[in-house]
């Protein structure tokens, strides 16, 4: 366990609704597939971004992060993308838990003390600083069985060295976390800065128990 105290907050108000939005062409014009995102993966992410923002559980609907956990864990896998100004804004490294694989993510739980990751969609919150991971990043899952025990697991954001090219170099593989979706140092307080306060997250895998139960999915 660590320590987590409150940073400063400074939620962005966002005023582009997604219902105001024009998503059939960004993938396309941010040129998504050439970083190795698929579609379909890009397509689910909105349509949980689009329900969640109609359910008024987004601060910020222009900032959507996807980290996709079929690919290797060796890739640059996860995508912040600015949907209104249709920018990719970061295409990094992602680790994900150590028990939820090897250099590919396999396995996935809700569950205290289970080290694996949790899929589906959170909400970010605010930075805080935790006394071993540094400044990190608060996120709240609101799939309910899936990842609703985020907070309660201490599931963060945050940085770690294990998630670098370095590491992949002498080890063949990223590292894994305890379960949080883990990022490069050198660009953690970066990435938090641009999607704190009420933007999107969407960790995803094709998991068929995930993808057929998913609320905001089906």
């Amino acid at each position: 366990m660590f320590l987590l105290v409150p940073a400063v907050n400074n939620a962005v108000v966002g005023e582009f609704g997604a219902g105001k939005a024009i998503y059939n062409d960004v993938y396309t014009a941010v040129k998504l597939a050439e970083t190795g995102l698929g579609r379909n993966i890009f397509d689910l992410a909105i349509k949980g971004l689009k329900k969640l923002d109609a359910n008024g559980k987004l601060s910020n609907p222009t900032i959507v992060t996807i980290a996709d956990y079929s690919q290797s864990s060796n890739k640059k896998r996860l995508y912040v993308i600015d949907l209104k100004n249709r920018r990719l804004l970061f295409n990094t490294y992602v680790a994900h838990g150590r028990n939820t694989g090897s250099e590919f993510a396999k396995y996935f739980s809700n569950d205290e003390g289970s080290l694996k990751s949790s899929l589906g969609f959170y909400i970010t919150e605010h930075p805080i600083i935790g006394s071993h991971t540094g400044f990190s990043l608060l996120i709240n899952g609101v799939e309910k069985g899936f990842n609703d025990n985020a907070i309660k697991r201490a599931i963060i954001i945050h940085g770690a060295d294990y998630a670098s090219e370095d590491y992949i170099r002498k080890n063949g593989r990223l590292g894994r976390s305890w379960g949080c979706p883990a990022l490069p140092t050198n660009l953690n307080k970066t990435i938090i800065e641009c999607i704190k306060g009420g933007t999107c997250l969407f960790i995803y895998n094709p998991d068929n128990k995930y993808i057929c139960k998913s609320s905001l999915l089906n």
